[in-house]
């Protein structure tokens, strides 16, 4: 996922990272084939060249290598929210075919059986952002038919989410917005999609094949580990 998450940025890009894997991604990408794409963290840091993968959006690191700090109402308002973000990476608990996207509740918003993190920046970036990549794991229980609750929305605007990446393939939406899978990794068939995936999922013949990770990118990988903090 991290892998083909990267390869999916090019140099000179303007991209937003989270954390988790979009952050090993985007890291990943400045480190080989993208040294121009220029880092920015929502909570202010803009053009950040950390040493290793920070532990938060917070993390010292962040701002101690950036072009620059704003404020986040600034960030918001003249970054994500006037269009300058090339690249917006997010996640989701579940997705549906059209790419709208739930981060907030499992069940009833009224009485959810899950309450998760909630919105964040995820509907400003979803709706500003030139392109957005989302990352997943690929289960019925994330790929739904009908979402608990929309956060954001994926195909509302344009572009709005051009590629989802997860742990088995990856997915592009089709002419009409709805998503299709367009690429499987090593190992994977598109039975398993179809059995991962709570709805009829449209496959994009010839469906590709993913390039297995390169030992460049394992190693460079690797080194982006997250650092202790007492080091």
């Amino acid at each position: 996922m991290t892998v083909n998450a990267a390869r999916e940025l090019r140099d000179g890009q303007v991209c937003l990272v989270g954390v988790g894997p979009p952050n090993a991604a985007a890291n990943l990408a400045r480190r080989l084939h993208a040294p121009g794409c220029v880092l920015v963290y929502e909570s202010g840091a803009i053009g950040a060249k950390p040493v290793s993968l920070p532990l938060s959006i917070g993390d010292d690191d962040l701002a101690a290598t950036a072009d620059e700090l704003v404020s986040v109402p600034e960030m918001f308002g003249y970054w994500i929210g006037a269009g300058r973000i090339d690249v917006g990476f997010l996640g989701a608990a579940q997705i549906d075919r059209f790419a709208n996207i739930n981060t907030t509740v499992i069940g009833p918003y009224e009485r959810p059986t899950v309450r998760l993190p909630g919105a964040g920046g995820a509907p400003e970036i979803a709706a500003a952002a030139k392109a957005v990549i989302v990352m997943l794991r690929h289960s019925r229980r994330a790929f739904v038919e009908r979402l608990d609750f929309v956060t954001s929305v994926g195909r509302g605007v344009d572009p709005g989410v051009v590629t989802v990446i997860t742990d088995l393939g990856v997915l592009r939406p089709g002419d009409d917005g709805e998503l299709e899978l367009t690429a499987l990794h090593p190992g994977v068939e598109a039975e398993d999609v179809l059995a991962a995936t709570g709805w009829p999922l449209r496959v994009r013949k010839p469906v590709a094949r993913t390039e297995p990770p390169t030992e460049l990118e394992l190693t460079e990988l690797r080194a982006l580990r997250v650092r202790d903090p007492g080091e």
